[in-house]
């Protein structure tokens, strides 16, 4: 079994007296997809802020390899570790590349001029992205899904070997999360990259995630596979509707999907 990247245990985190997120635990493997599910209020965001060290929590604690995240520095967990929020903001007259170049600050610093090693960095993750003809575009210019890709860029040029997204196909269309997604499962099969992904498209999560963290009001209910989640009717449960899953006569991912003919409330 490989050593975990990214773990925790037992995090729990409040905002004020309301618990937000209780007894958390995940471990992330080198090239794992991880989704985070579960219905708004679940506690999904918060469960990315404390693992990135964002959030301090009252109990438990999150680890990079063998460190625990509150005994590094910002700068040190950037270097292992990108966080992509759900609407990041940039300004938008700043060019692909600029936005792609902050992402090696962790490396560089206030008083050291770029290198031979950042410059590859900068390429490497353009190219990675399929960003690299629109390296001197202006945010502004960008579609949804290519805007999405270059914060993507950005947290890759930090080489760090974990990513954690929150939300990365909100508000796109249809064919955009579609590019997101792919490039998501091409960064983790083909560069190895650790990836924890809150998201509420049920398909999607299905879809490309190796495993599945369920979470409810602030609880995690369910850790495991696809096709475990889909036999032990938590979802029916926790998201309050009625629904089947459908096995795919597919060799490649999606292995399952919903069928969401019959969703409707259920009256406790």
């Amino acid at each position: 079994m490989k050593k975990p990247m990214l773990s925790c245990s037992g995090l729990s985190v409040k905002y004020g007296r309301r618990e937000a997120l209780s007894d958390f635990s995940l471990s992330l493997a080198p090239g794992e997809i991880r989704a985070l599910i579960g219905p708004n209020g679940s506690g999904k965001s918060t469960a990315l802020q404390a693992l990135a060290g964002l959030t301090r929590p009252v109990a438990g604690s999150a680890a990079i390899g063998d460190r625990a995240v509150a005994s590094m520095s910002r700068r040190e967990i950037a270097r292992h570790l990108a966080f992509l929020p759900q609407q990041p903001v940039a300004p938008d007259e700043m060019t692909v590349e600029q936005l792609v170049r902050q992402g090696r600050f962790t490396h560089v610093g206030l008083f050291r001029s770029y290198g031979p090693r950042d410059e590859e960095a900068i390429r490497w993750a353009l190219e990675s992205t399929g960003l690299a003809d629109f390296a001197d575009r202006g945010l502004r210019e960008l579609s949804g899904g290519e805007r999405q890709r270059a914060w993507i860029s950005a947290a890759l040029a930090q080489e760090a070997q974990i990513l954690l997204l929150d939300e990365p196909t909100s508000f796109l269309d249809i064919g955009y999360q579609i590019e997101v997604l792919d490039l998501v499962y091409r960064l983790s099969r083909e560069r190895g990259v650790g990836i924890v992904m809150a998201i509420h498209d049920l398909n999607q999560a299905m879809s490309i995630c190796d495993r599945i963290s369920l979470l409810e009001e602030g609880r995690l209910v369910f850790d495991g596979q696809a096709h475990a989640l889909a036999d032990s009717g938590l979802i029916e449960k926790v998201f309050r509707v009625q629904g089947r899953f459908v096995q795919l006569a597919t060799e490649a991912p999606p292995h399952f999907d919903v069928h969401l003919s019959r969703w409707r409330d259920i009256t406790p």
